[in-house]
């Protein structure tokens, strides 16, 4: 009790002595022990007095939850929203107190002060007048600024961390910008490095755009870097006597320093002028050097310089308080702004953390040195702030804001969504929080809340560039393009200079196969931003593929040459080296016949290692050979000129390409990749043709040698292929893919099928390292192999996440039946004890399986055998590993061991005689579907294990489709239909432990849609009429405007 009679003895003398800035430190202490309404009130007059305005409002605010009658509460808050310049905000706010007063026992002094702000104010607002003006007309006036950002003495300006993902200017710099109010500034930062580069640009205006506020004021850019300066302007003639008003704080000269004598500038501004009111008057009268000021009076004209834009000269100011009083809190959290401004972070968070350990209640310092941490990529430290922050003002819709945006930074998805979604609920017009909250939402699945929270952003704001082009990367990603262009269109039509516009164009028309298009629009946002590396690696990579090999080159120099600030940019540098060797490869081959087009056989193994990992190439470039400068190799006019005979070929590859497409999210139609996997069905169909012809000549004759004596054969010995031994299977190669007859029997084992399909896989899209595994470095002995994430973190991968359940379940079944999973270091863990076991069976989710098993572990599923009756192959690997405090990886990984390659290389041999078998004999040339019928299971149970085998890098998932298309074809059967909504072909060879269950699966959908016809025969064919790796890439690249 003693304890708060000395405290509130404090108060009256910090009051009397109009010390307010001390007289609200006590108030917080004594709130922070009991909240008296009262009190609330007194801390709202109190800053009142200080001019910091919105504080009042959230006082007053708090206030009127606890009593919505409390007349007091609502006086101030129209005096606050008056002195902001928001008119009509007071007056509701006064109108709603008004009619609380009488309909209920009040203060009538404070209902008559009440009726007369609102008669005074509706009578200002009804004839506006330059009375004020003309009063003040004698004042020295210096820099003018509008009567709503009298905002700017209020506290020391809000910078809060706002970095989207999509920025229009695609400038990865740190930038400071607006969120909600003129003098507000956001303190955005790419999170990669602490250093700070002290030429950027700062935009200081709302979510970063350029334009006219709500309240008429114009946003400013400031060139920190410059001595130039933007300032704040108004277009709303409302306030142009109000503009008048604003004197200046800063000395002519450095002896002449100008005293003020008032009790609430705001409520000038707002009211007549009426002496018998007691509405005050203020004067500016000169003093001697030896007077001193107030520290209140010190501080807020230190404050009115950070929000100028004077950071020197407000530091200069916070210091001259500093030397009287070095623990003084305000002091220190006004000058730590400053220095946030200036980009002397490190200095900003000393400053902020005095603050904190002169008041440890001072919630204002917790929150800008959390922001402060968070611009400095210290994300850890920057939540724990602000969430210290949030104990002292914990209905704070910045500060909630501001920890989403850290959540999502640091991918707690779920965090950022509690947090934004609380932030929304108490700022419904927070644009940059319903963006984040969006990202958020799309990144743990939850698509269609994700859509609302963007186009709630887009409605609050028509022209918030950062909403449309996080809504058109949502859309992209949904493999929804139509939309995505539209969102794509509302942003150029905004802006028609953004670069990140252009690069989202570009992305979407490369995704969908269209690559010359895409050039365009890339080359558009390189004129903009020419030191854009998405830009440049991008544009480089579809003239890689369009075979224009010069331009190629050129950009990926460019790329290379640049000097990067970010991990992930540096990823693009390292592939734009990789990638500008196989472009110079590809070149020297442009002219040679397609078939020695061999990245497999050609290329480095260690070289392909490091592509294939994104590793840095420093190794590279020291061990391996380097590709030879560039020759003049570009596309020759016969390889351009579309003939009919071409023509005719590729109309057959698109009709037959198309059926590869899924019908899921994620994956975006590609006609460019339709056509690769049409052309690779056609050439494998014409190839294998050849081949069945030759064995059943063959086998016709063994047939009637067999009859001339006597002896019916065997079914089993009607044809046999001979396996080729694993060391020729290892060295086989595309040039290599159909070779002579020698004694009447083919070498064209499966490899060489196969490697027609990733042949044109590779030239199709040279962005992706398509290589086999057996033919990477050493690293092979060590299991390189493909990895398929289903979760990341906390993220679902959007692709894959449908997956999940079944994938989960086949974990619980193989955990059943072998009763242990392994660890990081392939130890066993036993699943029989303690019950766990059953408990597994139970398990939902992630986070189920890993609190019963207790660590990180993977398991194998398997592959029935056919070839080895009994036998079973190891599939793929599942694996859960924990990431963060809430995240978990879940993926599929499959292994390729020397081991694994060859069980599955005998399974593959096995499965690729027992389909020439099923064709060759009696079967040959059969137009029955009834009889075709061990043909077709003999195609799906070789795709089957193909599947399961995984033995590329990547693209597995079409190459095995287009073969398994090619096959049919040769079979004289036609795919005509398309693959059912929401199935992915590999994915249910993959989770299906026996053949059977796979071939009955594909069979319902599959088989209807089966056309057994011969006309596929008429199409020209692709080795004569695409002869060279030239006249390949054109092909791949013609397409009608």
């Amino acid at each position: 009790m003693s304890s708060t009679v000395t405290q509130r003895a404090e108060l009256a003398k910090f009051c009397t002595s109009r010390d307010w800035s001390k007289a609200i430190r006590v108030l917080d202490s004594i709130l922070s022990q009991s909240c008296v309404i009262q009190d609330i009130c007194n801390r709202a007059y109190c800053y009142s007095q200080l001019e910091l305005h919105k504080h009042v409002i959230k006082d007053c605010d708090k206030a009127l939850q606890l009593d919505p009658t409390l007349l007091q509460a609502y006086i101030l808050k129209g005096r606050a929203y008056s002195a902001l310049g928001k008119k009509d905000d007071a007056v509701v706010v006064w109108e709603q107190g008004y009619k609380s007063a009488v309909e209920q026992s009040t203060d009538l002094k404070q209902l008559l002060e009440l009726e007369e702000l609102l008669s005074a104010t509706k009578k200002s607002m009804a004839a506006p007048s330059d009375t004020d003006s003309k009063q003040l007309s004698e004042l020295s006036v210096s820099k003018p600024e509008p009567a709503n950002s009298s905002k700017s003495s209020e506290t020391v300006n809000k910078f809060t961390i706002s970095n989207l993902s999509y920025k229009p200017s695609c400038d990865e710099r740190e930038v400071l910008q607006t969120e909600s109010q003129p003098h507000e500034i956001s303190y955005i930062s790419n999170g990669s490095s602490k250093k700070v580069d002290s030429s950027t640009t700062f935009h200081m205006g709302k979510n970063g755009n350029h334009g006219k506020l709500p309240n008429g004021t114009l946003k400013v850019s400031i060139d920190v870097g410059t001595k130039s300066e933007e300032r704040s302007s108004t277009s709303d003639g409302r306030h142009k006597s109000d503009l008048s008003s604003r004197i200046s704080l800063i000395p002519s000269k450095k002896n002449d320093i100008p005293e003020i004598n008032w009790s609430d500038k705001s409520d000038m501004r707002s009211e007549p002028r009426n002496d018998t009111k007691g509405n005050k008057k203020f004067s500016v009268t000169r003093i001697s050097k030896a007077k001193s000021i107030s520290v209140d009076f010190r501080l807020s004209r230190g404050i009115a310089q950070v929000n100028e834009g004077q950071y020197a000269r407000a530091i200069s100011i916070f210091d001259q308080v500093l030397r009287e009083d070095p623990t003084y809190p305000e002091a220190l959290i006004g000058r730590g702004t400053a220095y946030a401004f200036k980009r002397e972070l490190d200095s900003a968070i000393a400053d902020f953390t005095k603050a904190i350990q002169s008041n440890p209640s001072a919630g204002e310092a917790w929150k800008r040195r959390g922001q402060a941490r968070a611009a400095l990529g210290e994300s850890t430290e920057a939540i724990a702030d602000l969430t210290k922050s949030l104990e002292f003002d914990p209905d704070s819709a910045d500060i909630l804001h501001e920890r989403g945006i850290v959540n999502f930074k640091v991918k707690d998805f779920y965090a950022a969504i509690d947090d934004l979604s609380a932030c929304v609920k108490l700022d419904k017009d927070n644009k940059s929080a319903y963006t984040y909250l969006g990202l958020a939402q799309s990144s743990v699945g939850e698509y269609k809340k994700a859509e609302e929270s963007h186009l709630k952003a887009i409605k609050i704001d028509q022209k918030f560039l950062e909403a449309w082009g996080h809504l058109a990367q949502f859309y992209h990603d949904l493999a929804n393009s139509t939309k995505a262009l539209e969102c794509i269109k509302e942003v150029l039509k905004i802006d028609e200079r953004s670069a990140k516009g252009y690069h989202l164009r570009g992305l979407l028309l490369h995704a969908m196969g269209d690559h010359r298009n895409a050039i365009k629009d890339l080359s558009i946002g390189l004129s903009i931003e020419s030191s854009n590396i998405e830009c440049l690696y991008l544009k480089a990579s579809c003239h890689h593929a369009v075979g224009e090999f010069k331009d190629a080159v050129k950009y990926y120099d460019a790329a290379l040459d640049l000097e990067l600030d970010s991990m992930d940019k540096f990823v693009l540098q390292c592939l734009a080296f990789y990638q500008k060797e196989i472009a110079l490869y590809t070149s020297a081959k442009i002219n040679s016949e397609f078939s020695w087009f061999d990245i497999d056989r050609d290329v480095d193994p260690l070289f392909k290692e490091y592509w294939c990992k994104r590793l840095h190439p420093k190794n590279v470039c020291e061990k391996v050979y380097r590709q030879p400068p560039l020759r003049k190799a570009k596309l020759r006019k016969q390889d351009l000129n579309l003939t009919k005979t071409k023509t005719t070929l590729q109309q057959a590859a698109d009709r037959i390409g198309k059926t590869i497409q899924y019908h899921c999210p994620g994956f975006l139609p590609n006609k460019r990749q339709h056509r690769m996997a049409g052309l690779a069905a056609i050439e494998i169909a014409q190839k294998v043709s050849k081949i069945w012809r030759s064995l059943q000549s063959e086998w016709r004759f063994s047939n009637r040698n067999a009859t001339k004596n006597g002896k019916r054969p065997r079914r089993k010995e009607k044809i046999i292929i001979p396996s080729v031994n694993k060391d020729s299977n290892s060295e086989a190669s595309t040039s290599s893919a159909l070779e002579d007859m020698s004694a009447g029997q083919s070498v064209f084992s499966w490899l060489h099928l196969y490697s027609i399909a990733v042949k044109w896989r590779q030239i199709s899209e040279p962005c992706d390292p398509v290589v086999w595994v057996n033919k990477l470095s050493e690293e092979f002995n060590s299991g390189f192999g493909s990895h398929t994430p289903l979760i990341l973190g906390q993220a679902k991968v959007t692709r894959y996440y449908p997956h999940f359940q079944r994938t989960l379940d086949v974990a619980k079944t193989v955990m059943k039946e072998k009763g242990c999973v392994f660890n990081k270091e392939d130890g066993v863990i036993d699943l029989l004890k303690d019950g766990k076991l059953n408990e597994i069976l139970k398990s939902e989710s992630c986070s189920d399986l890993y609190k019963i098993v207790g660590e990180d572990f993977w398991l194998a599923t398997w592959c029935n055998s056919t070839a080895f009756e009994g036998e079973r192959l190891e599939g793929t690997r599942i694996t859960l590993v924990k990431s963060g405090e809430r995240g978990f990886d879940f993926a599929i990984r499959t292994p390729c061991t020397p081991a694994r390659w060859d069980d599955y290389d005998a399974e593959m041999t096995s499965a690729w005689e027992v389909l020439c078998n099923s064709y060759c004999g009696e079967t040959y040339g059969s137009n029955d579907f009834g009889t075709l019928e061990n043909v077709r299971e003999a195609i799906l149970r070789m795709t089957y294990y193909w599947y399961n085998f995984m033995p590329l890098s990547r693209g597995s998932a079409v190459v095995g489709f287009s073969v398994m298309l090619g096959l049919l074809l040769a079979a004289n059967m036609e795919f005509t239909g398309s693959i059912p909504q929401g199935r992915q072909v590999d994915w249910d060879a993959i989770l299906g432990l026996d053949p059977n269950s796979f071939m009955e699966s594909v069979k319902t959908w599959l088989y209807p849609s089966l056309k057994v016809t011969t006309t596929w025969k008429d199409i020209p064919d692709v080795t004569t009429t695409l002869e060279t790796t030239g006249s390949a890439v054109a092909a791949l690249s013609s397409y009608p405007d």
